[in-house]
């Protein structure tokens, strides 16, 4: 009985902030230090709140442009996406082209000035719901004039595989790690997709 009738008065005088942060002092939570110590807490909050929502892009360099568009609009009907909010603060720059094979870059000295000059160039697909792809130009042509289509993520190949198999496009794969696949458009150009360690 003696606990109940000590909580009364606790319970019955009013809340205030000070009385959830009994160990924190109030004039040192709204000095300027504490001020700015929330205001980062708070930026920290939304840069995590806008990365985490932002759609997971895929980056495919293909050989030519136009024959990537007919096949990823045409013959596996991919949807057209906007270009992600975060790519226009140059999220993607660290694409890691040094590491790449020179067999599968284009012969152009220039290459590397255009590969992300802007997130408007180049194609943007919706693979999955949260997923993009990115279609940008800079692989070479292959053997016997085969478009190349290079990708540094073994998933993105996998979804893009499953998506010709779905579409029952002749498809031929050549190596499973790396994953390489051949696949013929109803032109009968074979387009090759090839992934690279990065």
């Amino acid at each position: 009985m003696v606990i109940a009738a000590s909580l009364i008065p606790f319970l019955l005088s009013p809340f205030t902030l000070g009385s959830f942060l009994p160990s924190l002092p109030l004039d040192s939570l709204f000095s300027t230090q504490g001020i700015m110590i929330m205001l980062l807490a708070a930026y920290a909050g939304a840069m995590w709140m806008f990365l985490t929502s932002a759609p997971k892009v895929y980056t495919v360099m293909v050989s030519d442009l136009e024959i990537a568009r007919q096949l990823y609009e045409g013959l596996l009907d991919l949807p057209a996406a906007e270009v992600p909010l975060h790519y226009y603060y140059n999220y993607e720059q660290t694409i890691g082209a040094t590491g790449i094979d020179p067999l599968y870059m284009s012969s152009s000295p220039s290459w590397s000035n255009k590969m992300m000059s802007n997130a408007n160039d180049g194609l943007w697909y919706q693979l999955k719901k949260n997923t993009q792809l990115h279609i940008i130009t800079g692989a070479s042509i292959g053997t016997k004039n085969q478009q190349r289509h290079v990708c540094f993520d073994h998933d993105c190949l996998e979804l893009i595989l499953m998506r010709v198999e779905t579409r029952g496009l002749k498809f031929k794969i050549r190596n499973q790690k790396p994953l390489n696949f051949l696949v013929k458009d109803y032109e009968g150009r074979v387009i090759e997709l090839a992934e690279v360690a990065n």
